[in-house]
């Protein structure tokens, strides 16, 4: 069996050094390669990954979407690894000394780019990570944003501070906690500092009356939450909010900020972001749940049963549709949901759950396989069988802060492609190969890897020919995955 080339591999700029001080990989291998840094399954028990691709390899059921789709998640604040990830799709290529100077490639204009959630905290730059999608957005590139947690969390918390009691709501800018304060010190001296920016704001006691919970908050929250959450959660949520807390304004004293700074940057993010014509309204303003094309859904973490029902019989746009009529209610609603629960879950025992009966419903609704982010990776995207769903993870830890929590050297870059041809693409800097997923060839490698024919080689899989994953960036296109240029 000779495997089908890549029509439409990406091709890094000689200057791609210029967006990432980093090496992408210039060679390809079936997505087995790698064995646990590439695949798994929730329990262990690769046999169930292997059946379920399996069965949708005798179905031949697919369906890709008609356009590439090129999907970003977990940026974090990183505008540099926004534009390094733009580079190793192919979709930009430089056009001078300065990384802000590029052009589109016509795979730019013609993709579509979803960013899969979590633009906000961590850093370096909320601001200058979000200028750099909308200037892509001006541009006319099909963007479509997901929420993510990290988005939502800061949505929610900016827009809950009050002066009138609601034992429900009125945390939520406190469980923001000092993630926080680099978005609070950035929106300070961007856009107040040196211009009157404390004029008409009130006294330090009046601030935090309204940007923190009544004191009687701990004792009312628990009778207004039962209804929705358990005991441990609720319990959760009081350690959460006493240990913030006490961090929170030493935490902003630290940068700088008082807590009359912190009111008036409050106040000035939601002139910024909420205001119709804010600089910044777009962002939430263009965000959905979700994103379906073909077989496929892409959201920021996965689903519990509520959502899985909804998908089937009602479908993406209905679902987005609930999103977008949570984000105008109470912050408790959205967040404590199953709404947010496909934003934030990892299928803990913390989380809503996704029974078998709900990943059932997630197949009849036609969806093969969840694209998400959220659960971070250390060795570039990885497919996952989690409650009999393939889900490829790709939170491939680009942004600076994480990767120097994980030890992970230099910048990061990574982009998941889903090529209308019928394939994924998996390219990080922190895998030598680009990861390529076929259904039928994926199944046939992942055969052979668990050992079906004895005769093991490099990576856990014999050297067959038949299902030969390795192929050398310089091959002739039809003898293999990818012929990868640096021009």
């Amino acid at each position: 069996m000779t495997i089908a080339g890549l029509a439409a591999s990406p091709s890094y700029e000689q200057s791609h050094s210029s967006f990432i001080d980093a090496t992408l990989p210039r060679e390809a291998r079936d997505w087995t390669f790698g064995e646990e840094k590439s695949y798994g399954e929730e329990n262990g028990d690769l046999n169930a990954l292997l059946a379920a691709l399996d069965q949708l390899r005798q179905t031949g059921s697919w369906q890709w979407p008609r356009r590439p789709i090129l999907f970003l998640s977990d940026l974090h604040a990183d505008s540099d690894a926004f534009l390094g990830s733009l580079a190793a799709s192919g979709a930009i290529r430089l056009a001078g000394s300065s990384t802000g100077n590029y052009h589109l490639t016509d795979l730019g204009r013609y993709a579509t780019l979803v960013i899969g959630g979590d633009c906000f905290d961590k850093g370096p730059s909320n601001l200058a990570l979000l200028t750099e999608i909308k200037s892509l957005l001006d541009c006319g590139v099909d963007i479509r944003i997901l929420a993510g947690n990290h988005d939502i969390r800061t949505y929610l918390g900016m827009r809950a501070p009050s002066f009138a009691a609601d034992h429900r709501n009125n945390h939520f800018f406190l469980r923001l906690g000092p993630k926080v304060i680099p978005l609070l010190k950035e929106i300070w001296d961007g856009y107040l500092a040196g211009k009157s920016g404390l004029r008409d704001v009130p006294d330090a006691a009046t601030c935090r009356r309204y940007l923190f919970p009544e004191k009687d908050w701990v004792h009312e929250f628990p009778a207004c939450a039962r209804p929705v959450l358990s005991e441990t959660k609720i319990a959760r949520e009081l350690k959460r909010i006493e240990k913030k807390t006490t961090m929170f304004e030493p935490s902003c004293a630290a940068v700088g900020l008082s807590i009359r700074h912190v009111y008036a940057a409050v106040q000035k993010w939601r002139q910024l972001f909420l205001d119709r014509d804010g600089e910044f309204a777009w962002f939430f303003q263009n965000m959905q749940l979700g994103y379906r094309e073909g077989s496929l859904i892409f959201v920021h973490a996965g689903f519990d049963d509520a959502m899985a029902q909804a998908m089937r019989d009602r479908g993406a746009d209905e679902i987005n549709r609930m999103f977008r009529a949570a984000l105008s209610g109470e912050p408790f609603d959205l967040y404590y949901g199953s709404i947010a629960n496909t934003i934030r879950t990892k299928y803990r025992k913390v989380d809503n759950d996704l029974s078998a009966r709900g990943a059932e419903h997630i197949r009849q609704s036609g969806i093969h396989a969840i694209i998400h982010g959220h659960r971070n990776q250390l060795h570039g995207q990885r497919m996952m069988l989690r409650k009999g769903v393939i889900n490829f993870e790709c939170d491939a830890t680009v942004d600076s802060h994480s990767r120097h929590k994980e030890g992970l050297r230099g910048p990061g870059a990574a982009v998941t492609v889903v090529q209308p041809e019928g394939r994924i693409l998996g390219i990080s800097t922190d895998f030598p190969y680009i990861k390529v997923f076929e259904p039928k060839q994926t199944a046939d490698a992942l055969e052979v890897a668990l050992g079906l024919d004895k005769r093991m080689g490099d990576g856990g899989f014999v050297r067959n020919e038949a299902v030969q994953p390795c192929v050398s960036a310089g091959c002739a296109v039809d003898q293999g995955y990818t012929k990868v240029t640096y021009e």
